[in-house]
């Protein structure tokens, strides 16, 4: 079973090395996403801004891998500070609506200007 590689089209490729997601047969895996618009350019300067575009690129990614949010049964979420923890929440409550998948929260160091990160693992019907 062969691995397709994901950069949804549009988006700039990473400057890094790796892919937006990698799908082989019904797993697809999104890598890290962070707050950066299909120009490359960051978008939003609270981490409630930050998360709703973070969740729509995981979602871009999942939707160019033949998969939705629906699929979704972990989420892996980073965050530069702790006291941004009730903020990303209810951004993140706000985005997904009712059921959530599972998930991880951890505290790291971003890049300058980006608070949050997060990566998916999806399992397509």
């Amino acid at each position: 079973m062969a691995r397709t590689f994901i950069h949804p089209e549009g988006t700039v490729k990473p400057a890094v090395p790796l892919s937006h997601g990698v799908r082989k047969g019904n797993i697809l895996q999104v890598a890290g996403q962070v707050a950066f618009d299909e120009q490359g350019e960051v978008v939003g300067r609270t981490v409630a801004e930050q998360t709703r575009q973070v969740l729509a690129n995981v979602k871009r990614v999942l939707e160019a891998g033949g998969a939705s949010l629906d699929d979704v049964v972990m989420l892996r979420a980073y965050l530069t500070d702790v006291a941004h923890f009730a903020e990303f929440n209810e951004a993140y409550a706000e985005f997904l609506g009712g059921d959530f998948p599972a998930r991880t929260t951890v505290y790291v160091g971003l890049p300058p200007g980006l608070l949050v990160e997060i990566d998916a693992l999806a399992v397509v019907d």
